[in-house]
């Protein structure tokens, strides 16, 4: 009995000792005083930069969430912008601590790469642009068109299954950037430009006549969006996880950016767990009790983000279609706080 006691103690310490070593990430962000988050190099709607170097976008949303849940301070972040090629290096390398750049969810990323994605923020799909006046209605009739890709990305993949599954013949003109594929389109190079829809409808902006230029209507791979993090670090995981569910769960509640003090009044058991007067679910993450509040006061609710940035309050104008919630037709879906 004696044996199996002391077994099964030294099992234990041998967990905890584990953990110690690797939830580390929030005690170097709190002792660096800044969250290093990983961006694009400029995706309107996502993440960008104004001509002063103000970050705004979905993606932004999450890292600047993320710190008002761990500082109480949305602004404390370093943004390092990234190509698609350098991406998972900056993460596994420990340059920033979590990736917010329009990045796919796969099972080879989530194994091979050693990162974890933490959830999807936004429900997309490959998709094709092509100029009004080569009058194609359909992706179906691009058999022998040249294509512009950024290189390093899903996007590649998906391509050649697309073209091959349709007997049809492609040439593939590929670039380090998005802004290089985008501009090499533009300039006539390609017949063809092909990125995540909602990526599109971004990048027409950034065309001298976008009014010129149709996305169509094809949409040919599942493309879960989300934010992600190293490998090993299951508390770090877990806060950036639970941010976008807090984010998630507080469109559903009905809690916005104005309201959320009136809202954190409220005697109802599931409110009260939201908002840390039950329970300390709060302090389980490693966060406080007010944690979803500061979330929802830094950036608002799930909604709120996503109109501002990519939906009905944004130049791109982008339907919530199926990032709507799951009682709204949609499938944006967070597990409860409880």
């Amino acid at each position: 009995m004696k044996r199996v006691s002391l077994v099964f103690t030294l099992a234990l310490a041998a967990a905890f000792s584990a953990e110690a070593a690797t939830a580390q990430t929030l005690k170097t962000i709190k002792d660096r005083g800044l969250l290093s988050c990983g961006v694009s190099q400029g995706l309107p709607g996502f993440s960008s930069p104004d001509d002063k170097g103000n970050w705004t976008g979905l993606d932004v949303d999450i890292c600047r969430a993320i710190s008002a849940a761990v500082f109480n301070d949305p602004t404390k972040i370093k943004f390092v912008p990234l190509s698609a090629k350098d991406r998972f290096t900056a993460l596994q390398s420990g340059e920033i601590d979590v990736l917010s750049r329009n990045t796919t969810w796969t099972l080879s990323r989530d194994t091979s790469l050693g990162a974890s994605s933490t959830g999807v923020t936004y429900y997309d799909g490959q998709g094709f642009m092509v100029k009004k006046s080569l009058k194609v209605n359909s992706a179906l009739e691009l058999n022998s068109a040249s294509v512009c890709v950024q290189t390093g990305t899903t996007t590649e993949q998906n391509l050649a299954d697309y073209f091959k599954g349709n007997n049809m013949k492609y040439e593939v003109i590929a670039f380090g950037t998005n802004d290089e594929a985008i501009k090499a389109y533009e300039s006539g190079r390609c017949d063809v430009f092909t990125t995540d829809v909602s990526g599109l409808y971004a990048d027409r902006l950034k065309l001298a006549n976008a009014a010129d230029h149709v996305v169509l209507p094809e949409v040919i791979s599942k493309e879960p969006l989300g934010p992600m993090v190293r490998h090993g670090d299951d508390q770090w995981f877990d806060i950036v996880k639970w941010t976008l569910f807090a984010m998630i769960t507080a469109e559903e509640l009905g809690i916005t950016q104005k309201n959320v003090d009136e809202m954190a009044k409220s005697t109802k058991p599931e409110m009260k767990r939201v908002f840390g007067v039950d329970g300390n679910l709060g302090e389980q993450l490693g966060l406080t009790k007010d944690w979803v509040t500061r979330i929802v006061k830094a950036v608002g609710n799930y909604g709120e983000s996503f109109d501002r940035n990519v939906g009905a309050g944004s130049r791109l104008g982008i339907a919530r279609g199926i990032n709507a919630l799951w009682n709204k037709g949609g499938i944006q879906y967070a597990p409860p706080i409880r």
